[in-house]
């Protein structure tokens, strides 16, 4: 059963940057496909991102014009969510998934999230 726990999440003002941080544990993590995800209030949830076991990531329409970046460390089991000159609309419960492989149909494993909240 793989295990994810987000942190890094908090308060900042509009223009600033947060780092967002997903540790696995409980599977074979340099081989899955790890993704971000956020879901604003009273929205549906979007897809922010992914990044394969090699490091090759792919971002959701809305999430290309370079504010966010997303990286991994496979030594330290852990996926990253860089994103900066936060906007006010970036306000959003950000989650962590994972998948087997990069085809699999679906994310199994998720975690519980971390919100950010942008003022502006």
């Amino acid at each position: 059963q793989v295990q994810l726990v987000e942190s890094g999440g908090g308060l900042v003002q509009a223009g600033g940057s947060l780092r967002l941080s997903c540790a696995a544990s409980g599977g074979s993590f340099s081989a899955y496909t790890m993704a971000w995800f956020r879901q604003a209030p009273g929205k549906g949830r979007e897809f922010v991102g992914s990044i394969n076991g090699g490091g090759s990531a792919v971002y959701g329409v809305e999430f290309v014009k370079g504010r966010y970046t997303i990286s991994r460390d496979n030594a330290k089991n852990t996926v990253y969510l860089q994103m900066n000159s936060l906007k006010f609309e970036d306000t959003a419960v950000y989650y962590c998934a994972a998948k087997p492989t990069a085809v699999w149909p679906s994310y199994p494993y998720w975690g519980q999230g971390t919100q950010v909240t942008v003022s502006s």
